[in-house]
């Protein structure tokens, strides 16, 4: 799984998972338009479809490795093309539940899958980047061509269960399943960081619900309170999700220059103000204003949280279990949006939504501070408490020019005790083919016994 030819299939597994609900918008108000249903009711069908993904993320934690990518890939697959396929084409309310619930099961295992895969990637940050990148995509794709072909609630559904089908042939480049003892010895282990890990994982719940508090009635604030049409609505969503595939290709081109802490804090101050910039818009230019910043640094944050949380175990464990608690704030979004909108209006909803990613900022940020998990770059090597060996060692006489520029990949260490205090010159030397680095450099550091 950590090989570079298996990117392209997570990514690809990534987007079916993720693409139901980047469509959440258009989904809930075509609910409720062409089923009869009340926003509250509308909203309550969403959170059920990312309820159901959520419960997959759960129940897929920390066995992704033992059953192999391959299997829960295809099995989430098929279950998103059934149940959203049949959600095409009911046309009662209970059979569409019924549906929307399988089919968000399926996607749930998809995304917990290539979670775990991303995980296990030399750069987490590059290849959840790239699965963003694709997702925000096709769901921009998608809204552009959605509102000109009507088809009431049946052609979201229709278009999420096609992606699924699409997705299918790339899980043949996917892990099979392990011997039983090879699984064993890799899975048992004891979970490392759990109080980050739980803070990540609370916080990631309470910023996902806020933010999808928001884009489940974004469509209805567009039609109902800019006085938008449908069309312009799509046309608006397109141009943010267009300009989220620029801030993803910012996040990528960043990486970990300036660490994760900046981008993850200063980035969700920028989206408290633009949740309430877009939720009192009174025209095209303030709704297009609050949504494409919006959209613009979401996925940016969201990038870094993924690569926050699979840094902090290899397995996978944290990145899907993070992954999982933000699919539950996910899945409570649509109904809080709803009903925040319906008891107080959008504009209040707004301030009240703003206010709690501004302060879910603080111990996420923390944690992205305090966590000396694995670095974003490729190849790069940190002892305990973060700092990069390879600058550590600079300071003990290394090799002139051994340590490698400020942002670029560090090199490999090779770290030797000895038992005597002086520092044994002859103990640092160059690694060859030997040496089982494969680096040009190695560097030696010495401990007191």
């Amino acid at each position: 799984m950590s090989s570079r030819r298996a990117a392209w299939p997570l990514v690809a597994v990534f987007t079916a998972g993720y693409l139901a609900s980047y469509l959440l918008p258009t989904i809930v108000g075509r609910l409720s338009v062409h089923l009869g249903l009340a926003p509250a009711q509308a909203g309550l069908v969403g959170s059920a479809l990312l309820l159901s993904s959520a419960s997959a993320g759960f129940a897929l934690a920390g066995r992704v490795e033992r059953h192999g990518s391959r299997t829960p890939a295809r099995v989430g697959l098929v279950l998103a093309a059934v149940g959203y396929g049949c959600a095409a084409l009911a046309g009662s309310v209970p059979l569409v539940v019924l549906s929307v619930v399988v089919g968000g099961f399926g996607s749930g295992a998809a995304t917990a899958v290539a979670a775990a895969g991303i995980a296990a990637q030399r750069d987490p940050h590059r290849t959840s980047s790239l699965g963003l990148l694709t997702v925000s995509a096709t769901a921009g794709a998608l809204y552009l061509t959605i509102p000109h072909l009507g088809g009431g609630h049946r052609l979201p559904f229709a278009a999420i269960a096609l992606v699924a089908l699409l997705v299918w042939p790339a899980t043949t480049r996917l892990d099979g399943p392990t011997a039983p003892e090879e699984s064993a010895s890799r899975i048992v282990g004891r979970l490392q960081h759990r109080r980050s890990g739980l803070v990540l994982a609370g916080g990631m719940l309470v910023w996902s619900m806020a933010q999808n508090a928001l884009w489940g009635v974004s469509s209805r604030i567009g039609v109902v309170q800019a006085g938008l049409t449908e069309v312009t609505v799509g046309a608006v969503f397109a141009a943010a999700l267009g300009a989220g595939l620029l801030g993803v290709v910012g996040a990528g081109v960043l990486g970990a220059r300036v660490g994760r802490a900046v981008p993850i804090g200063l980035g969700t101050v920028v989206i408290a103000g633009s949740i309430v910039v877009s939720s009192s818009a009174r025209g095209l230019g303030s709704f297009a204003t609050g949504e494409i910043l919006w959209n613009t640094v979401y996925p940016v944050v969201l990038s870094y949280l993924i690569g926050l949380a699979a840094s902090l175990d290899v397995r996978g464990r944290w990145a899907v279990l993070a992954g999982s608690a933000s699919s539950v704030g996910v899945a409570c979004g649509p109904l809080l949006g709803s009903v925040l909108s319906e008891e107080a209006g959008y504009p209040t909803m707004g301030l009240i939504l703003g206010a709690a990613t501004l302060l879910v900022a603080a111990p996420v940020t923390a944690v992205a501070l305090h966590t000396g998990g694995r670095p974003l770059v490729p190849g790069s090597v940190r002892r305990r408490g973060g700092a990069p060996a390879a600058l550590l060692a600079a300071t003990t006489g290394s090799l002139s020019g051994a340590v490698p520029k400020l942002g670029s990949p560090e090199q490999a260490v090779t770290e030797l005790r000895v038992r005597r205090r002086r520092l044994v010159r002859s103990a640092i030397r160059t690694a060859g083919p030997d040496g089982g680095t494969g680096q040009s450099n190695a560097y030696a550091s010495t401990s007191d016994r």
